[in-house]
């Protein structure tokens, strides 16, 4: 008699263990009734925002406004006068205060080419003050037609009748190289810039000895000086050592540079000096 095998399947422990549970519902009522708060409350800060935004601007357009300017206050100006400032800002006494708008009046005193930066502040309840600093020239740049120039490197300004010429002039740079490469050409101009300081301070040959200054992106600086006009060929940096080792030989030289075609400084330990 044939034994009976019956293969029987045993689930795994996981799945003999699994207890089936119910899903309970989930509870939208405090999801609901905090999304419509948060909808309320938005729609309200709108609302108010609308009114506060709406009253604002009738106040401000209002041609009897309760907030009137009375004092307009400029700080001290060297080049610049009081009136002109106050008149192309475009304020007057009587504005309404809170009708100003400072980005615009601060964009309009920006186009004057005498002004560096400028700062416009509102002081309640009639006060408007406008800071100024002005632009300082320390070169006249020839480009054809004579600039200022700031201690930057900035070209800012044409010059026109009136303005003085007592400066330091400074050739080489053309309007194209302005248009072309801005950064560029103002760096280089401030190192026209470093040069001027260093004559300033110098002795035996200072910035009066100097008639002009070129500029060359390649070959960098060359002086002219204002005896004789003799090229003094300067380089690329190194300007105090170079001017130093110059004037122990121009004390010698002052009374012959008629006779002198060139001076080369653009060496490490020697000059060059041809005559004509």
């Amino acid at each position: 008699m044939r034994d009976l095998h019956v293969k029987t399947r045993i689930k795994p422990a996981q799945t003999r263990n699994r207890v089936k549970r119910e899903r309970k519902p989930i509870n939208w009522r405090p999801l609901i009734t905090w999304g419509s708060r948060l909808v309320c409350g938005l729609a309200g800060l709108a609302t108010v925002g609308g009114i506060c935004y709406g009253g604002y601007r009738y106040l401000s357009q209002w041609e009897f406004a309760p907030l009137p300017l009375k004092e307009i206050e400029v700080s001290k100006l060297q080049r610049l006068k009081r009136d002109d400032v106050i008149a192309q800002a475009g304020v007057r006494p009587g504005d309404s205060m809170l009708g100003l708008r400072l980005r615009d009046i601060g964009s309009q005193l920006a186009k004057n080419p005498w002004i560096d930066k400028v700062q416009v502040r509102r002081y309640f309840p009639h006060t408007l003050a406008i800071e100024v600093v002005e632009r300082v020239p320390v070169a006249v740049v020839n480009m054809g037609f004579l600039y200022y120039m700031d201690a930057g490197g900035t070209v800012f300004k044409p010059l026109t009748q009136g303005d003085s010429l007592d400066y330091p002039v400074i050739t080489g740079v053309a309007e194209e190289d302005l248009a072309r490469d801005p950064v560029g050409t103002r760096e280089a101009l401030k190192g026209t810039v470093a040069l001027m300081e260093q004559l300033r301070r110098g002795k035996g040959f200072t910035l009066a000895d100097v008639s002009e200054i070129h500029l060359d992106k390649g070959f960098g600086l060359t002086l002219f000086t204002a005896a004789g006009g003799v090229p003094v060929r300067l380089g690329n940096g190194g300007y105090e050592a170079k001017l130093a080792r110059f004037v122990r030989i121009y004390g010698e030289l002052r009374e012959h540079m008629a006779a002198v075609e060139y001076i080369d400084c653009d060496y490490l330990d020697k000059i060059i000096v041809k005559k004509g």
